[in-house]
């Protein structure tokens, strides 16, 4: 006699491998693993205040990204620079990807859970559509991000936490949105733009000058860059474009055709006239107020 859960399609497999939930991230917690379970390694008697301590300097951490809303869609871009405290761990790390066909995903935080986090949740999204036969909402991909940054919270209490900046263009509503997070799961959508990181409180200045409703994607990834290379100029996290070793911001565009990673064929001239300007303008572009004057 066959036990329960031990038929020809599932001999040997404990009965939640043949249980059709959509979430995959739920399949994971009853297999007894997480996202994070190769991290919680036995550290002697190393105490969590000691472990928070050393795990905040020694861990590489991104920094900063931002999001804008465009005509068409949403413009996406981050820093290539992530740091372990006053030292440059990578100088091109990638921050900013395709969460699937219509949205992106930018990292912020301890990199190596963040970068995990990113796969879970790509995975995670194609297990829904596979078993449900639908692709998710944009709210509820936004949501289902929310919950897996609830489930790191423990590691974020640890000083390794993932902030994540969302975005997508919504097939419902025929626009781009943009969704922030803070480290326990807490989900705020956004008008027009965000930015998150160390870098983000320059970003977010910059881009309240540069913003202008209904912005084409060529001008907001413009915005994007002048952003950032605002926010490394007074953040040392956030890494500045490096024409020496051509490695230039990462830039994601969703809108109703997909996401569209640029290639840096495609960013480097926008750089350059970043660059070539700030030659004579090392603020910027200045904001227009009203009378015309600037």
């Amino acid at each position: 006699m066959i036990p329960d859960g031990q038929g020809a399609l599932g001999r040997g497999l404990p009965a939640h491998f043949m249980s059709h939930g959509s979430s995959f991230a739920d399949f994971l917690a009853q297999t007894g693993h997480s996202m994070t379970s190769e991290m919680n390694v036995n550290r002697g008697s190393t105490s969590s205040r000691d472990y928070a301590l050393e795990g905040m300097a020694a861990v590489p951490h991104g920094t900063t990204i931002v999001a804008l809303t465009t005509s068409d869609g949403v413009v996406m871009a981050g820093d290539r620079r992530a740091t372990m405290g006053n030292i440059i761990a990578q100088r091109d790390i990638e921050k900013v990807f395709a969460a699937d066909e219509h949205t992106i995903i930018g990292i912020a935080g301890a990199a190596g859970v963040a970068v995990e986090m990113v796969r879970l949740f790509q995975v995670e999204l194609e297990h829904y559509e596979k078993i449900e036969g639908v692709p998710l909402t944009l709210d509820g991909k936004a949501n289902r991000l929310a919950t897996l940054l609830r489930g790191n919270l423990g590691m974020a209490m640890q000083g390794l936490a993932v902030v994540p900046l969302f975005a997508g263009y919504d097939l419902d509503a025929h626009r781009g949105r943009i969704f922030s997070y803070d480290v326990t799961g807490g989900r705020y959508e956004e008008r027009d733009h965000h930015a998150v990181g160390s870098g983000s409180m320059f970003a977010r200045g910059s881009l309240k000058k540069l913003y202008r409703p209904g912005l084409s994607s060529d001008d907001a990834i413009m915005a994007a860059v002048e952003a950032l290379y605002d926010a490394a100029d007074d953040d040392s996290a956030t890494g500045g474009p490096d024409l020496t070793r051509r490695i230039f911001p990462s830039i994601a565009v969703a809108d109703a055709d997909g996401v569209r990673m640029l290639a840096d064929d495609v960013v480097g001239p926008v750089v350059q006239r970043v660059v070539d300007a700030r030659l004579t303008q090392p603020d910027g572009p200045r904001a227009h107020l009203p009378g015309g004057t600037s």
